[in-house]
């Protein structure tokens, strides 16, 4: 390729960039993968201390699933993608509204609706063979009456998986969403993680899943911004900008983290509990996504999926750095009082979290800035026995007469815990005059230009 040629080509250029089909031979994992492999080891004290009653060899992957999960890597959203495309040929807002008539009267109500939209409701409109409403269920129930221990390690490994995961911590570094809008960022964050938590949230006419199918626009928008602002020789190293199955390995960590650290500090389940839970966040994953071929049907694959995902989620980017100094920089140089006060929780901070992630990834996503070499003792110490108190509360819960009772009246609205933790969120995003409508990604054609990174 001469010179002139390579300052014109695009990742989308890529002979790997193809939706893989049955019959064609599998990609091998991209270069990213496999280096992060060889540097498992800042993850590995999560993993063990989760997996060890579930996988019987951690360290090795040769489930079959994985084979297709590096092979799509190389690949985004098969459905939405193309859509996007087509919305920023024919004007993002006529785009964005026949989706949002199709969502609220069927894709039959659009005229002459473009095949790539008619194309993602035919896939939206028929769920999966495997698909149990009444088995969704009780996995939604029980996931959502998981401690509140479990509840924050979900997020502390989402956190981790953000900030210090190579995939998405590049993805969420070049659009800048995390240094320039926080607040719109983790409010919309929030907002749709509380709503699939609620009964009947995937029910094809629910606000909800509406909304679900917003964030899988958004995503998709990112994506492609993303791809045109790459070389061919960026994506055939990192594979996929938000690629399916980090979509998949996501849906499985979200899922299993908070029954897995409930597990392991002694509220014991059962392998059907598990598929159950599996159930709920694989069609989660399904509506959000996921490519068919890669979606777990059982605990057994998810774990194994989520095993692979989180040993070769990578080292920090250039990208961590500049997202977490934005915060750090500021808490460092606050003067007065409350700069000190804000300070001093660091520490505490710090020391609870690496409970859940190990002392590796805290110093892993501190490093370079003025806390990385903050003391986590006693506060991990203290943090583990909050974590170990109140699972042992919702085991003796557990064991009372009545427990399935109180079990479905908790979690009747959804996840208590996150629709507080959205009540704070949205009346902060209210004050600043933040809309919550995932549609801050319209206009960004590629990241050099996204609105949002360049304030």
């Amino acid at each position: 390729m001469s010179t002139a040629e390579k300052s014109t080509a695009r990742a989308v250029d890529s002979e790997l960039n193809y939706v893989y089909r049955p019959g064609m031979p599998l990609r091998p994992a991209p270069p990213r993968i496999a280096q992060s492999g060889r540097q498992a080891q800042i993850w590995a004290s999560p993993r063990h201390r989760l997996l060890k009653r579930w996988v019987a060899d951690i360290e090795t992957h040769d489930n079959p699933v994985i084979e297709r999960l590096d092979d799509h890597y190389w690949q985004g959203d098969e459905f939405m993608d193309p859509v996007v495309r087509k919305f920023r040929e024919i004007g993002m807002a006529e785009g964005r509204a026949m989706l949002e008539k199709a969502l609220d009267e069927g894709i039959e109500s659009v005229p002459d609706a473009p095949q790539e939209l008619v194309n993602l409701f035919e896939h939206l409109d028929n769920p999966p063979s495997w698909y149990d409403p009444e088995l969704w269920e009780r996995g939604r129930q029980l996931w959502n009456n998981c401690s509140l221990a479990g509840r924050m390690g979900m997020l502390v490994q989402d956190a981790m998986g953000t900030f210090v995961g190579a995939e998405v911590s590049t993805a969420t570094g070049i659009t800048g969403r995390f240094v320039t809008d926080p607040d719109r960022r983790q409010a919309e964050t929030l907002q749709w993680f509380y709503w699939v938590t609620k009964p009947g949230s995937l029910d094809r006419f629910s606000s909800e899943y509406k909304s679900t199918i917003r964030v899988r626009l958004m995503h998709a928008q990112v994506r492609q911004a993303i791809l045109n602002s790459w070389t061919p020789e960026e994506y055939e190293y990192h594979g996929n900008p938000i690629s399916t199955a980090m979509v998949m390995i996501a849906g499985t960590t979200f899922g299993l983290i908070p029954m897995l650290i409930d597990d392991a500090y002694g509220r014991r389940y059962t392998p059907d509990d598990m598929n159950a839970v599996t159930h709920y966040w694989s069609y989660i994953c399904y509506v959000f996504g996921a490519h068919p071929d890669i979606i777990p049907t059982t605990a057994a694959d998810a774990l194994d999926i989520m095993n692979y995902g989180v040993a070769t989620a990578g080292r920090p980017t250039e990208w961590t750095h500049q997202m977490v100094s934005a915060a750090t920089d500021v808490l460092a140089a606050a003067p007065g009082f409350r700069g000190r006060l804000a300070r001093a929780t660091v520490a505490p901070l710090m020391g609870v979290l690496s409970n859940y992630s190990g002392e590796p990834l805290v110093r892993a996503l501190l490093g370079g800035t003025p806390f990385e070499h903050v003391r986590l003792q006693p506060w991990r110490a203290l943090g583990g026995f909050a974590i170990r108190a109140d699972v042992a509360l919702h085991r003796i819960d557990d064991v009372f007469p009545g427990a399935r009772s109180r079990r479905e009246k908790r979690t009747l609205r959804g996840d208590r815990y996150e629709g507080a933790a959205v009540a704070v969120s949205r009346a902060r995003a209210k004050a600043l005059g933040i809309e919550l409508d995932y549609t801050g990604h319209d206009t960004t054609k590629k990241t050099s230009g996204c609105p949002v990174f360049l304030g």
